[in-house]
This record gives C-alpha cells, structure tokens and sequence, in this order.
C-alpha cells in the first residue's frame, strides 16, 4: 500500500478543528488479525475500517469483507445499534444494524474461515478519528449521513487512506469541493457510492449515445417520483415529533456534528434524515445522485456541469421534514443539450437524440430504445469505449492497488453532487441560477453562492 503522507500522531491534531484528548487503540496488531492463514498474502491485502455501520454501511461492509484481498480490522458508528437504523435493509439473522451488530456480523463472517471457529481481530469506535489514527488502516468505507460525509472524507485523505463514500458525496457544495480537492492534495483514491454507474447494460446506453448512435444529443429526460408509499405515509401525514429521552447506546451529539442543535426525536435520526436538509437533500440528491449522475456520464460533462440551472418545488407546509417532494428543473449545457427533469415518471433517465432515444431503468439498468434495434449495436475498436466494471465495490479496490481512478471518481462525485444541490438552491431561492463550472460560484445571486457553504457547530469546521 502506498506510504502514509503524514504522521497520526500529527493527524490528530491537523485533520480536525476537535480534537480528542486521548486514543485508545494498538498502535500494532497480531498477525491473526490479519488474516494470515487466507490464501491472499498480507503484504497483497487491503486493510480496511468501516464509518458508519447502518443498513447500507452494513451492507457495504460485507461487500468489502466478502473479498479475499480485503482484511476489515475497525468498526465505528455512534448507534450501538437499534432496529430502526435503516428501513431499507432486513437482514437475516437481525432486524438491528449498528455497531455491535456489525461486528457480530463481521466475526462471525470470519470465524467461518478459521479452522478455530472464532475470531477476534475487529475492534470498535464511536469517534472516527481513533480509527482514522491506526496506522495499519489503508482504506476506509464511509456510510454515515450526508453531513458527516466531507468531515471524514477530507481528514481520511489526510491520514493517507484511500476512500469509499456513499452518495451523494456530500452535503453542500463546499464541502463536496472540499472532498474532491483533499483527494487530489493528498493523492488519494475516493469511489463515489453511485454504483449505477458499474452496471454494464448502463455503460453501453452511454457509449451509445457518446458515439452518435442516437445521433446529435439535444435532451436528457430524468425522472425522479418520490413515490415510495411506506415513506410518504410517515413524512406527508402531520404526525408529531415530540422530544424524545436519547436511547441508551446513541452519542446524538456526535450524530448531529457540525448541524445546529435540535432535541432528540426519533424519526430525525436513522433513515429518515434523508429528508431534513441540514442532513440531507431529499430526493434530489439521494437518488439524483444516481439519475443525474448517468446523465452525466452520457453527456460526457463527467468534469464539469451546466451553466444555467431552473427550478420549482414544492414542499411540506409545515413539520419536521422540509427537502423538495414535488419538483420540475432544466439544466442548459455549454453544449446545447438540456437536461429535464419531474418528479413523476417510471424512475431514471431518457436521452433523446436527432436520430432515436434510450431509456435507462434506475436499479436494475433495464434499457429500452427507439429503435429498438440500437440495442444490438457493436460498438467498434476504434470508437469511445467506457469500460466495464467488475463491480462498484471490486473496482475500488483494483483502483486502490493500481492507483487509477475508479468509475466513480471524486471529481465524477463531486460534480454530480454540485448539481443535485444547485437544483435544490434554486428551489430555495426561487431563483434562475447561472453557474460558472470552471470557478464554481454562482454567478448572478450572492443569496444563492452563500449557500454553498454551510455554516459549522463548534468545533467542527472544514
């Protein structure tokens, strides 16, 4: 693995604006908690911790853990656990994620590789930044909320890891910025959690559309329902959000971060802060970080964005919950394709060209096709070829040993990221946005380029 750039002792007191007055970890660890009787040798192996163990971190978690090349050693989540962490994930042997039942999950995964039986070379954290101190560690996955993405991003980078962030890859603009220029300081790799992007029936549509098959690109159709009826039920009704005692196991104050201080109650927590937007974007950028992410990509703007951003919105009138639930948006780009956009329609996205249009499902990669028979093209050896991914997970790990960019790269994350929230600025401000892609300020409203950057709780800060 590439050599740490700086010391953790010198770590702990440059990566944040808090500080922790004491560490309690091994500076070094047996060489059973490496793996050694694997058939991978140590020396080849990529030593992972996880931030951030709900559902999907979870999830995540054993998609890295299920890799032979791969030796998680460190855990960390401020919930020990409770079984309304995440409501997308029903696992097996639990309806609970967090903490402890991660670890569960991860020694015992190991411990059926042993020919003891058991395992013990995992150890758990609250605070990021004791795990971020190991030295052994050369890569980390972070599922936490959005607002905690660009902390812990930026101070990994710092520490010399390399980088999975789930999507989108940041909470505002800035600190998606942040992410994407610490990444590139400190030669790191980062994969953005946008794995739509690795499917292979997706990476054709594009190449497709890259190489004239549809002929001249003019749209890009994307469709985004919020139509998830068991959460529309919860966030649409006026039900109360009374305070609430913290649950014993749950450091709220470390949940909440840099956001301002709001009383504990249990529906601002766990999956449903994907809808309060000092957390969270919304559906705009939960799955516009996939959506508008492919559209990207098949404009081939994976660099840049556009210069124009339209948008109106409606949310709830009232109650805890206040991202965009209704929406319409138009992007213009520099070159003359315009990207359209609802809340309503069959979920994903439609390019549409002066000689026919593909259709790309979201989860699942579906394509249709107009004609139809664009999907029998070959696309020949000297035209432009996206490549295939082995798999979101897998391609990050072959980017960390090759030190190449990944399908989801920080600079893809981050751009995608800018858009989704510009979209919701203009909302906010109910303002025509003119963007500047190349200085990355809004041009045309200084009520809208201020709220790029977010303003931080002591003592956390960029």
């Amino acid at each position: 693995m590439t050599k740490k750039i700086i010391s953790r002792r010198q770590f702990l007191k440059t990566a944040t604006g808090a500080s922790i007055s004491a560490v309690g970890f091994p500076y070094l660890i047996p060489s059973s908690a490496l793996g050694r009787a694997g058939s991978v040798a140590p020396s080849s192996r990529i030593v992972m911790g996880c931030i951030g163990v709900g559902g999907q971190g979870t999830k995540n978690m054993l998609a890295f853990l299920n890799k032979a090349d791969v030796q998680i050693v460190a855990l960390c989540d401020v919930n020990e656990g409770s079984r309304d962490y995440d409501m997308l994930y029903q696992f097996p042997d639990s309806t609970s994620a967090g903490l402890k039942p991660a670890i569960e999950r991860a020694k015992r995964a190991y411990a059926e590789k042993r020919p003891s039986g058991t395992y013990k070379g995992i150890d758990s954290y609250r605070d990021f930044r004791q795990l971020l101190a190991r030295d052994e560690i050369d890569a980390v996955s972070v599922c936490t909320p959005d607002h905690w993405h660009a902390l812990i991003s930026v101070a990994a980078a710092k520490a010399g890891m390399d980088i999975y962030c789930e999507k989108p890859l940041a909470n505002t603009v800035a600190e998606s910025k942040a992410i994407r220029d610490a990444v590139k300081r400190y030669g790191r790799v980062l994969q953005t959690g946008s794995q739509e992007r690795s499917r292979d029936s997706v990476r054709f549509a594009c190449e497709l559309v890259r190489n004239g098959r549809i002929g001249e690109l003019h749209t890009i159709r994307i469709n985004m329902p919020c139509d998830e009826p068991q959460h529309l039920d919860v966030i649409k009704h006026a039900y109360p959000h009374p305070e609430m005692p913290i649950p014993e196991g749950f450091d709220y104050d470390m949940w909440l971060g840099h956001t301002p201080y709001e009383p504990y109650t249990q529906r601002r927590c766990h999956f449903w802060w994907r809808f309060i937007l000092s957390y969270g974007g919304g559906e705009m950028t939960d799955r516009g970080a996939h959506i508008i992410d492919l559209g990207q990509l098949g404009n081939n703007t994976d660099d840049t964005g556009p210069y124009e951003i339209a948008a109106k919105g409606k949310r709830l009138p009232k109650g805890l919950y206040d991202t965009f639930m209704e929406y319409e948006f138009e992007f213009k780009y520099i070159n003359g394709v315009r990207m359209i956009g609802k809340s309503e329609g069959a979920r994903g996205l439609k390019f549409e060209g002066s000689d026919g249009w593909i259709f790309i499902h979201i989860h699942g990669g579906r394509l249709e096709a107009g004609p139809q028979s664009l999907l029998k093209e070959v696309i020949g050896p000297n035209e432009i070829h996206l490549g295939r991914s082995p798999g979101h997970h897998r391609n990050f790990l072959d980017a960390v040993k090759s030190r190449g960019e990944p399908m989801a790269s920080a600079e893809v994350g981050h751009r995608t990221a800018t858009i989704c929230h510009l979209t919701n600025i203009a909302m906010l401000t109910e303002q025509t946005l003119r963007w500047n892609p190349r200085t990355e300020r809004v041009t045309n409203s200084y009520e809208a380029d201020r709220l790029l950057t977010p303003v931080m709780r002591s003592p956390w800060y960029l």
